[in-house]
């Protein structure tokens, strides 16, 4: 297991990247990229086998992020990792830029599969891990999904689908921090029990803490000791995290910081 204090340091770090790179785009989703900071730096800096020499090494671990729309978090994880120059963040979401709204894996180092329309990553994960079977390979292939976006029937096909070929190389992570675009999940599609829906479909299923980086570790180690099923692990977050004004508020979900927002957000950051 790594470093907590170090994972925990690198999750800051991702998160004041977050709010400088959408300040500056003046355009982006920062709630859900905050709410997932502490995965997505346990995964790129303790759990992951990857190599950022080598973005397409054949037998790495692949990360989907299904929720495309919170690539800043990704996007500062994959620039801390070496991927790519931290200062490249200073143009996402700008035309031609490497850094799009959604994860462009032909154009951004280290983005294993393209994503933004929402419902489709476990699908693509189940896809993957079927090939790295038929391959022989042994990697593991993680997947971050939205929990309003698991209102998409797609999720629930291939929730089917990976308990259907016992797909145990697939590990699944639901951003549970109960806020979409329109309000609470529960007021717009009530989706709850989410648990109890992953393990109908045959899945093993854990729920954590999101925000505590040794559940995460000690939640995708039990994961990876699964053997003839897949697992989902679902993760209680705050939207906004780490930001006091942004926190558990659903106008937070696609706003960008004001420059004084900005300030205000990293002034606090830099006291974690």
């Amino acid at each position: 297991m790594g470093n907590i204090g170090e994972l925990q340091t690198k999750a800051n770090e991702i998160r004041k990247l977050v709010i400088r790179s959408i300040g500056q785009a003046r355009s982006g989703h920062p709630g859900g990229s905050l709410s997932c900071a502490d995965l997505i730096a346990a995964l790129y800096f303790d759990i992951m086998d990857i190599d950022p020499g080598n973005p397409r090494w054949e037998d790495r671990d692949r990360f989907v992020l299904s929720k495309g729309h919170a690539c800043p978090a990704l996007y500062a994880a994959l620039a801390l990792k070496g991927y790519f120059p931290v200062e490249e963040l200073d143009h996402l979401r700008e035309l031609g830029s490497m850094l799009q709204g959604h994860p462009y894996s032909g154009k951004t180092p280290g983005v294993d599969v393209s994503t933004g329309s929402l419902g489709q990553g476990l699908s693509i994960a189940n896809g993957i891990a079927l090939g790295g079977r038929l391959d022989h390979k042994d990697y593991y292939v993680y997947c971050l999904l939205g929990d309003g976006e698991i209102e998409e029937g797609q999720v629930w096909e291939a929730a089917m689908t990976g308990a259907h070929y016992g797909l145990d190389h697939v590990i699944g992570f639901v951003d549970y921090n109960h806020l979409q675009i329109d309000g609470t999940i529960e007021e717009v599609i009530g989706n709850g029990r989410i648990e109890e829906k992953f393990q109908a479909f045959g899945w093993r299923t854990m729920t954590i803490d999101g925000h505590d980086m040794e559940e995460i570790l000690n939640a995708v180690a039990k994961a990876k000791k699964t053997q003839g099923l897949p697992t989902c692990i679902i993760m209680n977050t705050v939207k906004g995290k780490g930001v006091s004004f942004m926190e558990n508020q659903a106008g937070w979900h696609g706003t960008a910081p004001t420059k004084e927002q900005v300030e205000l957000a990293l002034k606090e950051l830099e006291g974690n």
